[in-house]
Formats: structure tokens, C-alpha cells, sequence
């Protein structure tokens, strides 16, 4: 298991929160998601055949882009 917690700029609300964690949550391997309002951080922990890659790919694509 790998654990990654990654800022997203754009999260404002608990809208946003429950967003990423629904849609990080369906992707396979993903063990947890936690998404927090007020730091903007975003901590998942995944197994194979999830990765690191696609999770940045999944925030972009849903609008909530990590900070470089």
C-alpha cells in the first residue's frame, strides 16, 4: 500500500470534497480517500493496480488538479 497526500488549490467547499473522494474512491485499488475543506489536502492510500499517475490523471480530469 502507498500513501500520498497531494494539495488541490480548488477544493472550496464540502462539494468538492465528497467529488474527489466519490470519484478517487471508484477507481480499482484505491483503499481511501480523505479530502479536507480547510488545508486543500488531499491524502489516498491505493494498492496496484492503481497508481500514483492515475490519480493526478482522475483530479485533472474531474477538475480538481494537484498543485504542481
Amino acid at each position: 500500500m502507498e500513501t500520498k497526500t497531494v494539495t488541490v488549490p480548488n477544493i472550496s467547499c464540502h462539494h468538492c470534497t465528497r467529488t474527489i473522494e466519490n470519484e478517487l474512491g471508484e477507481l480499482a485499488g484505491v483503499a481511501s480517500v480523505k479530502a479536507e475543506v480547510e488545508s486543500k489536502n488531499v491524502t489516498v492510500t491505493w494498492d496496484a493496480p492503481a497508481s500514483l499517475e492515475k490519480i493526478l490523471a482522475t483530479l485533472k480530469e474531474i477538475n480538481y488538479p494537484a498543485a504542481e
